[in-house]
């Protein structure tokens, strides 16, 4: 269940989040300037997180760290780095998705919410019913697509869709459904031809654990080419793949990864009307990356 989250603007926050702001953030051990500052303007500048497996047990450790700190150390970062958005592309809680992980969750993104908006998708580790409970819908385009709920952000002359691929809780695969596909393909043929990003939490790879209808999902967007990228998490890693030009990108855990091969951290991402910027801010995990740039061209 995709939900944006956020305070309303007012003419200082947007000031700030074109960066005018003064003095160097902390980021990924080195010091950056904030978004937008020291190059050409972006169209506009997205945080990117996944499976941040928040818990109400604030103590609880996973591979060695805290796994509520990872997330609160991530907060503290783009409060100061004030991107337009932030993203979160699922997993938000950490095993079953109880009120009290979502409560917990509520409380570490405040610091966010009430200053940037924060859309987020829902995982196979999320709960619908009990995320209601403790959070409320407050912005964003709902298209009502029965038996789901998927949100449509249009900022700058570009699209960004938050798809609901969590299938039913303690089901790891996903699964969009008929209903939401047909929606999909529905509205991007209805839709302008703006350059457009999916988000949905589960990976497209064949596999139980994946998207399971990932084939059909692939046959809809490929051949729409004002989509440019599909986000996802899921698997805890971070790559860049491409398909037919389309690109499609695997978000970072926060919470924890799987191998200390993969980085923990978030993607400041810098979306144009014909490409993107994406820097990879790691915090624990391989840091070989971390810092580093990938410009991607839109097909």
């Amino acid at each position: 269940m995709p939900v944006i989250l956020g305070a309303s603007r007012n003419r200082r926050d947007f000031l700030r989040m074109l960066g005018v702001t003064s003095g160097a953030v902390m980021l990924g051990g080195c010091a950056r300037l904030p978004f937008g500052r020291g190059k050409a303007p972006a169209v506009t500048r997205w945080a990117l997180l996944a499976d941040t497996h928040v818990s109400l047990n604030a103590k609880e450790m996973q591979r060695g760290r805290c796994i509520d700190d990872n997330f609160k150390l991530v907060v503290d970062q783009l409060v100061k780095a004030a991107p337009e958005y932030v993203a979160i592309a699922g997993d938000l809680a950490r095993l079953e998705g109880k009120e009290g992980d979502y409560r917990m969750f509520r409380d570490l993104v405040e610091p966010l919410a009430s200053r940037f908006p924060v859309a987020v998708c829902f995982g196979n580790h999320d709960h619908r019913e009990n995320f209601r409970k403790t959070l409320t819908l407050k912005a964003g385009e709902d298209p009502k697509v029965k038996g789901r709920r998927v949100r449509v952000v249009d900022q700058a002359g570009l699209r960004f869709i938050l798809l609901d691929s969590l299938l039913s809780e303690r089901v790891t695969g996903g699964l969009l459904g008929k209903e939401q596909r047909a929606w999909l393909e529905k509205f991007l043929d209805q839709s302008d031809r703006r350059p457009t990003f999916l988000f949905l939490h589960h990976d497209l790879r064949d596999q139980d654990s994946a998207l399971l209808d990932a084939d059909r999902f692939s046959k809809i967007i490929l051949p729409r080419k004002q989509v440019k990228a599909v986000f996802y998490g899921h698997t805890h890693a971070y790559r860049y793949e491409q398909v037919k030009g389309m690109h499609v990108i695997n978000i970072p855990a926060v919470g924890y990864n799987f191998s200390d091969k993969e980085p923990l951290g978030w993607i400041e991402a810098r979306f144009l009307s014909d490409g993107g910027e994406f820097t990879l801010h790691a915090f624990a995990g391989s840091m070989t990356n971390s810092g580093k740039t990938t410009s991607l061209a839109w097909r």
